[in-house]
Order: C-alpha cells, then structure tokens, then sequence
C-alpha cells in the first residue's frame, strides 16, 4: 500500500519522497542479496554460498544498519515526542535490535540452508519495518506544524541514499548512445538473475533497480526487462555508478527490452 501522504511544506514533501525512494532501494538491495543466498544454498554450491553470505551481512553493516541508527537519531526522535507515536516507536525500536540480531543469525548460521533461512527472515522483518515508517511515522511527522522534516533530515546519506538523481549524462559504461557495446560476450542469460522492471509500479521504477544493481558483486550481473528503451535510465546509473557497469541490449522490443548488466 501506497499512503497518500499530505505535508505541510514543499520541501517536507520533497522529504518524504527521498526517504520513500531509498526506502525502495534499500529493499531492493536486501531482495537481491537475499536471493543470492538462497540460490546458492538451493544449488549446493559451497562457494558461491560463502561469498554470497558475506555479501550480505556486509551490506547490512554498511548500509541497512547505519540507516537504521541514522532513524533512531532523527525520525524516531521526532515521532517519539508525539504521544500518538510514541509507542509505535519504542516497538520500532526493538525491531532495530532484531534486524540487528537477525544479521547475526545470518552471520553465524551453520549450513547455507540455514544462513538462507535466515536470511529471508530478515527480508520479511525489514519489508515488515519500511511499510510502518512508509505509512505511519512519515505521514505523523510530514503533517505537523512543529517538525521539519526537510531540516532534520537535511543531507543525511544514510536516510536519503546521498546520491543525486541524474537526467542528464553520460550513457551507461559499456554503451554506446545506449546501444549494444558489440563486445561479443556469451555469458548464459539464465546464470544471471532477472528483474522484470515492467510490473514494478512506476513510481518506485527507478529505485528498484538502483537497489538491484547495488546488490549486484564484482564479477556477477544482472538482466533487467523493461518496458521502453530505458535511456534516461542508463544516464542515471552511470552517474551513481560511473564507470562500473557494462551493459548490452539482448531484445529490443517491441513488448519488451532487456538489457545485460555486467559489473567488472
């Protein structure tokens, strides 16, 4: 669900929105690593399971948990003086200290079968968590007449993702004009997970895939399906990611454009 969510400023609004779309990255991120792990429990691939059990608990240590501490200090503190808040937020707060335990487990889990059941544990438990700061501390805090929520948030990377979004750039690495670098590679599409950028819900469109390719490991890659030659989209990427993606087209419509993203 989707809460409409009325502010009492432009920016508090503009806010809302940054912290929703990193929201949406971040979710994204953790599917993907998830999915990584699982896969490779589910292949018996001792590997590819260590590697991508690492992967995951770093990015929670580098990204997921230093978010949630950047909340508590600033939206929680705020929430948490409103009485209709207040115990939704110390609720809130313990599932902090669950996350944080949850990538513990993922950590110290005895078989790649059980770090991936823990591993979707703590997907569920994080959508779970994003969907009541979506739906319920930011509408509480975007409507009132006491906090600014564009102040208090004011350049925080780990609550506003510190990237810029770029309509105007470079074309992806690999690309030319957008078009199929010609490189002649001949990885096997199927050993590369696929996100169906199509029935992601515009809004959340790009930060989806920002998320996605975040996740994604030196060497590994990802195919994405979308809807329409995916230009401004390529300009995007290679202004957060300059430089770290190649990428080529394997269909060009006319239902439907996929493009192979591969990180060196």
């Amino acid at each position: 669900m989707d809460t409409l969510v009325v502010a009492t400023t432009a920016a508090d609004s503009a806010a809302v929105e940054a912290v929703k779309n990193h929201h949406t990255e971040l979710a994204a991120a953790l599917r993907a690593h998830v999915a990584a792990v699982v896969s490779a429990a589910t292949d018996g691939n001792a590997d590819a399971a260590g590697a991508s059990r690492h992967g995951l608990v770093t990015w929670c240590e580098r990204e997921l948990l230093p978010h949630a501490m950047a909340e508590e200090k600033t939206l929680y503190a705020a929430a948490h003086d409103d009485p209709r808040a207040r115990l939704l937020v110390d609720a809130m707060l313990i599932e902090h200290q669950v996350l944080g335990a949850q990538v513990e487990a993922v950590r110290g889990a005895d078989s790649p079968v059980r770090a991936a059941t823990e591993a979707v544990a703590l997907r569920v438990l994080f959508d779970s968590h994003l969907g009541k700061e979506n739906e319920q501390i930011l509408p509480l805090l975007a409507s009132s007449s006491t906090v600014s929520l564009h102040e208090i948030l004011g350049g925080m990377h780990e609550l506003l993702g510190g990237h810029e979004a770029h309509e105007h750039g470079a074309p992806a690495a690999g690309s030319h004009d957008g078009h199929a670098c010609g490189c002649g590679e001949s990885d096997p599409v199927g050993e590369l997970p696929e996100l169906d950028a199509r029935v992601v819900p515009h809004k959340i469109r790009h930060a989806t895939v920002f998320g996605a390719l975040a996740a994604v490991q030196p060497g590994g890659g990802l195919v994405l399906v979308a809807p329409h030659d995916p230009l401004p989209l390529l300009q995007q990427i290679e202004g957060r990611y300059p430089g770290v993606f190649s990428v080529d087209y394997l269909e060009r419509g006319p239902e439907a454009w996929r493009l192979r993203f591969l990180r060196d």
